[in-house]
């Protein structure tokens, strides 16, 4: 397989002709990448780095071979599959027909076109948005693109990375370039400090609750402020995967000293000479003080409390001790759908979730299935047990947050509290494995979506925090991981 790595080296560019003021950072990247550009329309826009899955490629293959086709730069494609593999077993073969042979085409498809590719339990295997960061090979500066609309995560990194369609697969396979609109920009800035049990999962459905699910359809978001300078890259990465579910073409984030840290030593990252050029055009990745963004938001930290939705999209949350709006505080336009939701659901306006019981607790996916994520999980559920009447799955995001929990053991934590790890993959995010919730049943999950369905037919999520999920596994109910006890969360109504 081809391993070659890329560095970025484009030079900044100025804002676009017409353009009043500095070049936000989103400028500064699209601008160096443009191939060429049609006049009120498209963008021919170079991509660095493209990841493939099982789940969108094998279409854009095939369409390869129809056109007689090969991959134009075959060293900027890496592929894995994490959407249909099993978190149990996985040394044996798949047994549902339909993800064993998505999962064997990704196989014949990147082996046949010369791809970088780390199937199923190779030491590099794991969900793409988490592999990824952590092996290097998404880097500051950088176009990114996959199909799969979380590929947001990698903006993180202060990249420009949105999902892609699977003819657009095709087109990048075959020519290592998109045609795309150019968006919007927005800013996002968070000031403030963040109070106790607020994590970066609450800061982004904390934002998607107050902007709405579509709230930034149309624009490319920079997340600003105290609150991001200060976030790990880890919840950085959090934060940026979520920003899809506000409607956005993506999400990203200066690179400063915490990610230049993040970065150095990792596998496909410069070394040595190159390293020291890399970042110093990294240092350069920022917004000019004088750039104009389209719109500009700002939050307050002290704001935002632990959150959970209640609801059928990640739009639909509160703070875990709040209620339930009532149908006349909600946008007329949307009110059907909510009432709709609610009755999914099984949940009345006004009504407190905290000591609703859950059958389930999913801590894993692209948004929560890293080593910081996993840590705090077991930080709160040591000295504690699971209560009986929960399934809990443990999913680590990557074979590398696999090795990482157990050398810093964490799964011994976890282990003595009644809890089992599981093989690294996509899991319940989505109802494409064999981690379904059944019908009816209540997960608090760390994932992004909870759409009817998303984990299972007629299953009933509830997104949270690693935080909030764990509470929720001791106690056995939605429980504020800030304080009390079961007792208190189970009286709670």
């Amino acid at each position: 397989m081809n391993t070659t790595n890329h560095t970025q080296t484009a030079t900044p560019a100025s804002p676009l002709p017409g353009k009043l003021g500095g070049a936000t950072l989103f400028d500064k990247i699209w601008n160096a990448h443009i191939v060429s550009a049609v006049a009120d329309g498209p963008t021919q826009l170079y991509i660095d780095r493209m990841y493939c899955h099982e789940v969108t490629s094998p279409q854009a293959f095939e369409g390869l071979r129809r056109r007689g086709l090969k991959v134009f730069r075959p060293q900027r494609i890496t592929c894995m599959p994490d959407h249909n593999i099993p978190t149990l077993h996985q040394e044996q073969p798949i047994q549902d027909p339909v993800s064993r042979h998505q999962v064997e085409t990704l196989d014949r498809n990147a082996r046949e076109f010369g791809l970088q590719y780390f199937p199923m339990l190779h030491e590099k295997n794991g969900i793409i948005h988490v592999v990824g960061p952590e092996q290097g090979l998404s880097l500051p500066g950088m176009t990114m693109v996959c199909g799969d609309s979380h590929t947001s995560t990698h903006g993180a990194m202060g990249a420009v990375a949105f999902g892609i369609g699977t003819s657009e697969v095709e087109m990048v396979l075959a020519t290592q370039c998109v045609f795309q609109a150019k968006p919007k920009t927005m800013r996002i800035t968070i000031d403030g400090t963040l109070g106790e049990g607020v994590t970066p999962k609450d800061v982004a459905l904390y934002i998607i609750s107050q902007m709405t699910t579509g709230g930034a359809t149309g624009y490319f978001v920079e997340y600003a402020g105290e609150v991001i300078r200060n976030m790990s890259m880890e919840g950085r990465l959090t934060v940026c995967n979520l920003s899809i579910e506000m409607g956005a073409r993506g999400g990203m984030m200066a690179p400063d000293e915490t990610t230049f840290a993040y970065v150095k030593g990792r596998e496909y990252a410069p070394k040595g000479e190159a390293w020291d050029k890399a970042v110093a055009y990294w240092r350069t990745l920022r917004s000019d003080d004088d750039a104009v963004f389209d719109r500009e938001v700002t939050f307050r930290a002290e704001d935002i409390a632990p959150m959970i939705t209640y609801g059928t999209n990640p739009g639909m949350g509160i703070p875990i001790d709040g209620s339930i709006p009532q149908p006349d505080e909600v946008d007329e336009a949307g009110r059907a759908s909510f009432v709709k939701s609610l009755e999914y659901m099984g949940f009345r306006p006004g009504e407190r979730l905290l000591g609703k019981p859950v059958d389930y607790v999913f801590l894993g996916s692209c948004t929560n299935g890293r080593i910081e994520d996993f840590r705090a999980f077991a930080a709160y559920v040591k000295g504690k047990k699971k209560a009986p009447n929960v399934v809990a799955w443990l999913v680590p995001g990557s074979w590398a947050v696999e090795r990482q929990i157990r050398a810093e053991g964490l799964d011994r934590v976890l282990q003595e509290a009644g809890f089992e790890l599981r093989q690294p993959g996509c899991s319940a995010c989505l109802a494409m494995n064999d981690d379904k919730v059944p019908a009816g049943k209540y997960a608090v999950s760390t994932s992004n979506r909870n759409f009817e369905g998303r984990q299972g037919p007629g299953a009933r999520t509830l997104l949270a925090s690693p935080l909030v999920a764990a509470a929720a596994a001791v106690t056995g109910c939605i429980t504020d991981p800030r304080g009390g006890n079961a007792n208190d969360a189970r009286n709670a109504n």
